[in-house]
């Protein structure tokens, strides 16, 4: 199709589809597995990694706001959709209309839905967000009594079910997730859907799992620890499912002591060919990787020569044969024997693997394929 950008976004639903079904394996028959498609699922594309998953058996969607939960319902979506980052009241009547399940943490919220559902003489359930650790979003412990109490005063509410958060349950050693979960576990009443494992939770501390899981960053094929996770895996591996591909515009040779891109702050030090490629910040390719990120042409590394500018980037092909205008070249992914990972990349920019997808993903055009 004309007018296509030279950067592609390529994600496989069949390693979406993968992870999910690796993923229930892992958590077993009875524990609902939740999948977190918010931010664009990570940069995927929510409806179509949505889907995707669906295919897979999955039939529990989290997403952060209101208008995430109504574009992922209108695109055929019929599963249980969370939203968990709360909501304005001017919003309310979205929840009803749009079958959304509100994660709350504040009665004001709860209030809110009450009087609309007494208005359509109907009942919403809600879910309950704890903080036993996080210190993010969510009721202080010591306040949750006295906030069940009152919820329960208020009509047309139901309280369905209870989540919290693991900070660190990427960090296998720490004995933090362990403990924090044993306040969660104390909380509440019987009958409650509870659920506060994440992608750590589910593969490094698997009695966290409860009633439901959600899970994240490692429906997209990467471990929360990063390459220690895939270091340590015994099982079969989740499959990273983005791939970033762009072509090289131009090739020059150039003299030792010459100064490349904005401010100079790589000098060629002996006679050199660069590869001009039509990628930059703009789509995503930060510039905290400037001198410092590689890409993959002819299956070989070469490394990003200065400051990466808004859309375009240099980079090293002196010791590749015969590279040329129109060559492909990955930015995230595998070409030839190589592969470049989210995580390498993260590592490169002092990052971590959810930051690289969702900045590719959300800046460049995206084909599931």
């Amino acid at each position: 199709m004309s007018g296509e950008s030279f950067n592609q976004i390529r994600v496989s639903k069949s390693a979406l589809r993968h992870n999910y079904r690796l993923l229930k394996k892992r958590i077993g028959a009875e524990v609902r597995l939740l999948a977190m498609v918010k931010a664009d699922a990570y940069g995927h594309g929510m409806e179509e990694a949505a889907i995707a998953f669906s295919q897979a058996g999955c039939s529990d969607f989290g997403v952060a706001e209101v208008g995430e939960g109504v574009r992922l319902r209108n695109s055929g979506i019929q599963s249980n959709i969370f939203v968990f980052l709360g909501f304005v009241h001017s919003d309310v009547p979205l929840f009803f209309k749009h079958d959304l399940v509100p994660v709350i943490y504040n009665i004001e919220s709860a209030q809110a839905l009450s009087v609309e559902a007494v208005k359509r003489n109907t009942i919403i359930s809600v879910h309950v967000k704890v903080d036993c650790g996080m210190t993010r979003l969510g009721l202080m412990v010591d306040t949750l009594d006295d906030f069940i109490s009152e919820l329960a005063t208020l009509p047309g509410i139901k309280m369905e079910g209870m989540a919290s958060h693991f900070p660190k349950a990427d960090e296998r050693e720490s004995p933090h997730t362990s403990e924090q979960f044993r306040v969660f576990k104390r909380l509440g009443t019987g009958g409650l859907i509870k659920h506060t494992a994440n992608s750590g939770g589910i593969l490094y501390f698997p009695e966290t799992c409860c009633d439901m899981v959600r899970a994240g960053i490692a429906l997209y094929g990467y471990y929360p620890d990063g390459l220690t996770g895939v270091e340590f895996e015994k099982d079969e591996l989740l499959r990273p499912a983005m791939e970033f591909n762009t072509q090289v515009l131009q090739v020059k040779t150039v003299p030792a002591n010459v100064g490349v891109s904005y401010g100079h702050t790589c000098i060629t030090k002996t006679e050199s060919r660069i590869a001009v490629l039509p990628v930059g910040y703009e789509d995503g390719l930060s510039r905290r990787l400037s001198n410092k990120g590689e890409v993959l042409i002819h299956g070989k590394r070469a490394k990003i020569l200065g400051r990466i500018c808004m859309n375009l980037c240099m980079v090293d092909v002196t010791n590749i044969k015969k590279v040329k205008a129109g060559d492909p070249v990955t930015i995230l992914g595998s070409q030839g024997n190589d592969t470049i990972s989210g995580d390498e990349i993260a590592g490169w920019m002092d990052s971590i693997s959810y930051e690289v997808l969702c900045l590719f993903g959300n800046n460049n055009e995206r084909k599931c394929i």
